[in-house]
């Protein structure tokens, strides 16, 4: 590109003057626009899709944006929300939406419909979903339709097990993550095919190997 190319497209009709954001649900365009950095009009030729990226990623929900130039002027920015797939306590006890690898996305109300997150014997009071506790969030956003709206609760341990609770309430352990496919197929199956009582324990560990243990009574 010679010397004349490049100051032309410097000239005002080659900066930014028209830009759309598209897929973006909890945010503003006003928003949008000032953080992205476009409501200052650069030039096109120097417009840069990894600052512009880096700048809305300030907003939680954003998971991952892609930037479109349309020459000469005008810029498409589409944004890739995150899903809530849970939602977890803070130590302040402030009720936040959680994705699937357990970021916490922004307050939620309290009868979101979307398992509860819990963390056992936490050592400390940091948010534990996105290392640690990383586990019960993948759980929560792998849960098959046949019985995710039964699911409460997913709790899991330092050692990364995992158990969930259903609505009646019946318990589930499900251990690590691994084979999970088949501890789902074996917990529908019971659900749909066993006579469980409130507080009864299902052990899918080794989903051919089901163990139930009923609820004890002082």
């Amino acid at each position: 590109m010679t010397f004349g190319a490049q100051w032309t497209l410097r000239q005002s009709y080659f900066r930014v003057q028209h830009v759309t954001f598209v897929g973006f649900h909890h945010e503003t365009p006003s928003e949008l626009l000032a953080a992205s950095g476009l409501a200052k009009h650069p030039s096109m030729i120097n417009l840069s899709d990894a600052t512009i990226k880096k700048n809305l990623s300030a907003f939680t929900w954003i998971g991952a944006v892609q930037v479109t130039k349309h020459w000469p002027n005008s810029v498409v920015v589409t944004v890739h929300e995150s899903t809530a797939v849970a939602v977890a306590f803070t130590s302040t006890h402030v009720l936040e939406f959680v994705d699937r690898s357990g970021r916490a996305l922004g307050v939620a109300p309290l009868k979101a419909n979307v398992p509860t997150l819990e963390y056992v014997h936490p050592l400390s009071s940091a948010w534990p979903f996105s290392r640690a506790g990383r586990a019960a969030a993948f759980v929560a956003s792998q849960l098959p339709r046949a019985f995710a709206s039964q699911v409460s609760t997913v709790t899991v341990n330092s050692h990364g097990a995992v158990t969930i609770k259903l609505t009646t309430p019946v318990t589930f352990i499900l251990g690590p993550t691994t084979n999970l496919e088949a501890k789902f197929v074996a917990i529908a199956s019971v659900i749909a095919h066993s006579q469980l009582v409130p507080g009864d324990v299902v052990d899918v560990t080794v989903p051919d190997e089901l163990a139930v243990t009923p609820p004890t009574h002082a």
